[in-house]
């Protein structure tokens, strides 16, 4: 019998697309011949995840998982919406979440890790993307962890415990994590949710985006042939509301409608370090199908 190598079981994966796992397997059924295996592997339904890594996946799922003082979110998509509704897709992306939790948020540490079923993540996602037949990537990972404190995880609309469109986590250090505490992370990912800050402080804006605002507003002024005295203050009076609209801390808190988030935190005796929010999708470019014109190409019209 053929030896299996590490370099033949690479070639045909490149060449199919399919699994390492999967891969190894399909060459000792064809006793080390590669057009054999990539056979096997078309018979099997396993090849077919390569021909469909080009197409847009912009739907899918957000994930969360928590441990003590650590949690992670994840964002893996697929083609449709209809993918998010299939249980081992959703059992899928939350062992990816759990995963994170383990071995932080490094993409290719967590497509590295072996999961339950003996597969790797990466290996997982193209048997997954071959079963259900749709393009999957996981697209990103975050992991916040606090010495003393709570992190925090919402999903707004989850479809299940811990899985939906929209996933905050929110780092919140304090000298003990009881259930108030708890109820105040909560509130904060529920904010973030609504809200979508940019940034946490006035410090860590983006000061290219800040500049670019300022420069739109001074134009803005200056239309009103106002003198540059009061044209500076209308400018510093509107980067302010700027600030109060994309810093998480100069918001209003949207559970009260009046006191800023820094004055809520300040009141609980607690350090709000951090927060990141994934939006299923945001930023992908979505294709539209326009099945008139599809039509009309098909017709020559």
């Amino acid at each position: 019998m053929a030896e299996i190598t590490a370099a033949l079981v690479k070639e045909l994966r490149e060449k199919t697309g399919a699994g390492m796992m999967d891969c190894k397997k399909a060459l000792n059924e064809a006793q080390g011949d590669i057009e054999a295996a990539i056979d096997w592997l078309r018979t099997k339904g396993l090849a077919a995840a390569a021909k469909k890594s080009g197409r847009v996946a912009a739907e899918g799922l957000v994930a969360v998982a928590s441990g003590d003082k650590v949690a992670a979110m994840v964002e893996v998509n697929a083609e449709t919406d209809f993918v998010a509704r299939n249980e081992a897709f959703q059992n899928f992306v939350e062992s990816v979440a759990k995963v994170a939790l383990k071995v932080g948020e490094d993409l290719e540490a967590i497509k590295a890790a072996t999961l339950d079923t003996g597969r790797t993540v990466a290996d997982e996602l193209t048997h997954l993307i071959a079963t259900i037949g749709e393009n999957m990537t996981l697209r990103r990972a975050r992991v916040f962890t606090v010495p003393s404190g709570v992190v925090a995880t919402y999903v707004h609309g989850a479809l299940r415990p811990g899985l939906g469109k929209i996933g905050v986590l929110a780092a919140i250090e304090a000298p003990t994590a009881d259930e108030a505490i708890e109820q105040l992370g909560r509130q904060v990912g529920m904010h973030v949710a609504a809200t979508r800050p940019s940034a946490l402080d006035v410090s860590s804006l983006n000061q290219e985006e800040v500049e670019r605002e300022r420069a739109v507003l001074i134009e803005q002024s200056r239309a009103s042939g106002k003198p540059e005295a009061i044209i500076e203050k209308m400018v510093e009076g509107r980067i302010r509301k700027f600030y109060e609209e994309v810093v998480l801390l100069e918001q209003v808190w949207v559970h009260d409608g009046e006191t800023r988030v820094k004055d809520v935190v300040k009141k609980a005796g607690v350090k709000l370090a951090g927060f990141d929010r994934f939006h299923l999708g945001e930023g992908i470019e979505k294709t539209v199908d326009d099945f008139a014109a599809e039509v009309a190409k098909v017709s020559g019209v």
